[in-house]
């Protein structure tokens, strides 16, 4: 994460609270108003970001400070040099964070796939990916070129689900070769109207590189997939 993303963060904080002295602010503050709820809710966002990002360690009271003195056009209290000294630990800090969890997570996934891989109806292809038939069909079998209709839930191994399209309610259409290599094994597997497990270790998805919070760096994925059709020729 970039020095200047902190600053923004912050500096977009200052904006929404603009026009709010600081005695109001010393108030408990009651969320009734749209400009309040919103203005909670970015803040809530803000943090939430920050967090996942590893800098949980972040001072409420001191970000309110500096908010307080920019709305004010007080005098900055640290010299440029110093806050960028600040932003410098702090992404260090939340950068050996990170690489900790991600050491973690691979270590993890590589233990659950060794013990999945040894349970009846588990079958592990020379790439590693693992699936499970759930549901067999006589339909058709996509190939590489070819867009199909699916129906998903993605899970961490832990249970989190960080997506789905039947909870959603709706399916997706995708190129069979334009997905994670994991997905785009598993599906050339499957026929029409089958349900696969798919378990893909993190160099099959994302590998060390974290799409969003929702899914760490070196995860192991756990799909739930249907293959409803392919385009072009029904079920």
């Amino acid at each position: 994460m970039k020095h200047h993303r902190l600053a923004a963060a912050v500096a977009l904080v200052g904006l929404v609270l603009t026009g709010c002295d600081s005695q109001s602010a010393k108030k408990e503050l009651e969320l009734k108003t749209p400009a309040q709820k919103a203005s909670y809710g970015i803040g809530l966002n803000m943090g939430r970001s920050l967090a996942q990002e590893g800098m949980d360690d972040l001072d409420a009271q001191a970000v309110a400070l500096g908010i307080e003195d920019a709305v004010a056009k007080k005098e900055q209290r640290l010299t440029d040099e110093q806050l960028m000294e600040a932003f410098s630990f702090l992404q260090q800090r939340a950068e050996e964070r990170m690489a900790a969890i991600g050491d973690e997570n691979a270590k993890a996934g590589k233990k659950f796939l060794e013990d999945n891989g040894k349970r009846e109806g588990v079958v592990t292809t020379a790439s590693g990916l693992q699936y499970e038939v759930v549901k067999k069909a006589e339909g058709a079998q996509p190939k590489p070129d070819d867009v199909v209709s699916v129906h998903y839930e993605g899970k961490l191994i832990d249970g989190t689900v960080f997506d789905s399209s039947i909870q959603r309610g709706a399916p997706i259409d995708l190129p069979v070769g334009g997905v994670i290599p994991g997905w785009v094994e598993g599906l050339q597997l499957m026929h029409v109207g089958e349900k696969y497990k798919l378990y893909i270790p993190s160099e099959l998805a994302y590998g060390a590189q974290s799409p969003s919070p929702a899914i760490p760096a070196n995860s192991v994925l756990i799909f739930d997939l249907e293959l409803l059709s392919i385009q072009g020729q029904g079920q």
